[in-house]
């Protein structure tokens, strides 16, 4: 019996005609195609609790009629693909990377803002926000009146997911107060606001974020290069030629000198390797080949 049949027949009122092999493997197919994401056989029990309610809306009935469904409807094929995405984070995740980041880039960035330049940071497949409020709460800093000031000058930090749902809720920025315990005390005083059992980013803080929905797989609609790219923990649901690919345009979007930072079991491999080189725990520079 193959592995989705016998997951189906485990689950009460579910049989094989429900849910298959051949709608797991129809599936998997196109997240990979669409969106680079990989779906090994151990993840059937994933893909059957993620679109069953799709599945029920949608009042296909089977994964057969659904997966009919979004092969011809790209607006449902993409609420598919983003159901299968993963959206587990937290504030000051890999606290090292944000303490690399206000050692060694702020600094750089913030003369160049007081001076009347720009400045421009992206978070790729930022998920519920806890990592875009990161970096902009380390970059505005400590000091509530520069920070302001930081905030009215050319500064933008792109976030950007696959997943409506998860932007939707960064674009929020409300959080339960008890999530917000790894930041800094002293960012957290400066730029959120709690009351009771809920904390808000503070509105000059979220003046800077831009939300926009991206497949990372497909076009990059942004034109201007970004000084600094996070892209963490999102590449570990790619195969090898997705990842290689990623790095590469990731590579070129950022001029000489800018940094991205990866996920702590995300490496730099394939072409962009020649360009992007670490100067720390998943932490890469661009410089010269």
């Amino acid at each position: 019996m193959t592995l989705a049949a016998a997951f189906a027949e485990r689950i009460p009122g579910v049989s094989p005609g429900v849910f298959g092999d051949a709608d797991f493997r129809a599936i998997a197919e196109i997240a990979h195609a669409s969106a680079g994401i990989v779906l090994p056989a151990e993840k059937a029990m994933l893909v059957y609790s993620r679109l069953s309610p799709l599945v029920r809306e949608a009042n296909c009935g089977t994964f057969t009629n659904y997966v009919a469904r979004i092969r011809r409807d790209e607006a449902e094929q993409a609420r598919a693909v983003a159901a299968l995405t993963t959206n587990h984070t937290f504030f000051y995740r890999e606290s090292h990377h944000f303490e690399h980041f206000a050692a060694e880039v702020r600094p750089g960035l913030v003369r160049r803002l007081r001076a009347g330049g720009s400045a421009r940071l992206w978070s790729a497949g930022c998920s519920s926000g806890e990592e875009v409020w990161s970096l902009v709460l380390t970059l505005l800093g400590s000091d509530r009146g520069e920070g302001s000031r930081l905030a009215a000058a050319d500064l933008r930090v792109l976030a950007s997911d696959i997943a409506p749902h998860a932007l939707a809720k960064a674009a929020a920025a409300i959080y339960p107060a008890a999530d917000l315990g790894p930041v800094p005390a002293v960012l957290g005083a400066a730029w959120t606001k709690v009351a009771g059992e809920t904390a808000e980013i503070a509105e000059a803080a979220r003046s800077v974020v831009r939300f926009r929905s991206l497949n990372l797989h497909g076009p990059w609609p942004m034109r201007r290069k970004f000084d600094v790219i996070f892209c963490r923990n999102v590449m570990i649901y790619f195969d090898s030629p997705t990842k290689e690919r990623l790095l590469l345009r990731f590579a070129e979007a950022l001029p000489q000198g800018g940094y991205l930072y990866l996920g702590h079991s995300e490496r730099v491999t394939g072409a962009a390797a020649r360009c992007l080189h670490q100067v720390g725990p998943t932490i890469y520079r661009k410089d010269e080949p």
